[in-house]
């Protein structure tokens, strides 16, 4: 019994994984808005019943997506090689450049479906604030850790202040229809502002080659 269940499970996963394989390339191809239901299951062989029983909406699939990408994008920012502030960098720039690449509509989309809360079904969704900010507290706890950053660094109130900008930034690059590259911004702004926000907390003669 525990063996057939297994196997249920891992028949389940392998099921789920073609779904969202096939939303991915589909979607990226036409757009959400282009993209039904029938197109996803017919191009992974399964029937149309199959995809509600993993997902309620076709939105899902794409939060269920981007979910796990910015899951491995703060992974491997803490496993960047470089001190602090390049860390950091590289974990902002690659969070809006894989934003910027999914496209806009897709952005859109989301900013939509989340912005409030009371309307989110998607607990992937309802969760991705906390989630972002969570990964940006990771990141300069993790610069504590390492003897990057002072002890007394206030890591709460900079990753919160650090998630808004970037979540700041990625409003107004929906709001201008995108109008300039989000990616772009958040290079800028890393070069620019980060310095002056981290400096006071920066320990170490590379963290302050960097800034000179």
């Amino acid at each position: 019994m525990s063996e057939k269940m297994t196997n249920r499970k891992l028949a389940a996963l392998e099921t789920k994984r073609k779904l969202l394989e096939a939303a991915n390339d589909i979607i990226r191809e036409k757009g959400l808005v282009n993209t039904s239901i029938e197109e996803i299951t017919k191009a992974c062989g399964v029937s149309n019943g199959t995809f509600y029983t993993y997902f309620k909406r076709k939105e899902d699939v794409v939060f269920a997506l981007s979910h796990d990408m910015f899951r491995e994008i703060y992974e491997e920012a803490q496993r960047y090689d470089g001190p602090f502030m390049a860390r950091m960098t590289f974990y902002m720039v690659t969070f809006s450049g894989h934003i910027e690449r999914d496209g806009l509509k897709l952005c859109q989309e989301w900013v939509r479906n989340t912005v409030d809360p009371d309307l989110v079904e998607n607990p992937y969704d309802k969760e991705k604030l906390h989630m972002d900010n969570d990964s940006m507290k990771g990141m300069i706890q993790k610069g504590v850790e390492r003897g990057e950053l002072k002890e007394d660094t206030p890591v709460e109130a900079l990753s919160a202040a650090l998630t808004d900008v970037i979540y700041g930034e990625m409003l107004c690059w929906d709001m201008s229809g995108g109008a300039y590259s989000f990616e772009q911004r958040t290079k800028t702004f890393c070069a620019m502002f980060l310095p002056a926000m981290m400096k006071p907390y920066l320990k170490g003669e590379k963290q302050w080659n960097m800034l000179n």
